[in-house]
């Protein structure tokens, strides 16, 4: 029988992988995610002050005792507006530290897999540092399911039909602006909901598709919640929370 190691293969020295791990169940990696979880030399990840981090928590099945691993802090996350310009000065000082202690372990020729919940390059911290040092040292970037796709189907909700459009919309925009793009979509994904649920629910009802709005928290994780948005509860949204508008298009 062929090993998940053999089919993900080995890592190699000196290489930066920026490994998609899913939304949440672990079951959802793929196999050169989990190969190269347990290959790298280092595991890297992203994490909030005081928490472990959701990408490190998918993966803790699959980290032995004593591995090396590089914990790489926010100094804020949503404490402050992202356009308040001490948040982009201190995320921005934060990131070029960060590429600095991971290029410091590359020069060393090891293999660093920097975890990213979702997909790598699907609205994430890796691809600032994928930016950063693509042009440096050996990259390589390991798809994952994205947290929208886990959620829809979780939910069993087919998001899009013919020739239906999909808008990806975050929840930071404006009222008005939010509002105008439901309009003009067919089906959509609002992402970063949390403290914009009661703006993203206003939004949804004055654009018409409250009726068939679904409300996802912890999508494929432990405390999963999925309800109609009309039905969820006022206040601000968890972190790992958002909106699903399926499409009405052609069915055969």
């Amino acid at each position: 029988m062929t090993s998940i190691d053999a089919i993900g293969g080995t890592a190699l020295g000196g290489t930066l992988y920026g490994i998609g791990v899913g939304p949440g169940d672990i079951s959802y990696l793929t196999l050169r995610a989990a190969a190269l979880v347990r290959d790298v030399d280092v595991i890297a990840f992203f994490a909030k002050r005081g928490l472990q981090g959701n990408a490190r928590g998918i993966v803790d099945p699959l980290i032995a005792p004593h591995r090396h691993e590089l914990r790489l802090e926010y100094p804020v996350t949503n404490e402050i507006p992202p356009e308040d310009p001490s948040y982009q000065q201190q995320i921005s000082r934060f990131y070029e530290e960060s590429v600095e202690m991971l290029a410091a372990l590359l020069r060393q020729g090891k293999s660093v897999g920097l975890l990213a919940e979702g997909d790598p390059f699907f609205y994430g911290s890796f691809m600032h540092m994928w930016r950063r040092l693509e042009a440096i040292f050996p990259l390589e970037v390991v798809p994952g399911v994205t947290g929208m796709s886990g959620c829809w189907t979780r939910a069993n909700a087919p998001i899009t039909w013919g020739n239906d459009i999909l808008s990806v919309l975050p929840g930071t925009l404006g009222e008005e602006q939010l509002t105008r793009r439901l309009a003009e979509t067919d089906a959509a994904v609002i992402m970063k909901v949390g403290k914009n649920l009661v703006k993203v629910r206003r939004a949804v009802e004055a654009a018409g598709l409250l009726s068939r709005a679904l409300y996802v928290v912890r999508g494929t994780m432990r405390g999963e919640q999925i309800m109609p948005l009309s039905e969820c509860p006022d206040g601000n949204g968890p972190y790992f929370s958002m909106v699903l508008i399926p499409g009405q298009g052609r069915r055969l």
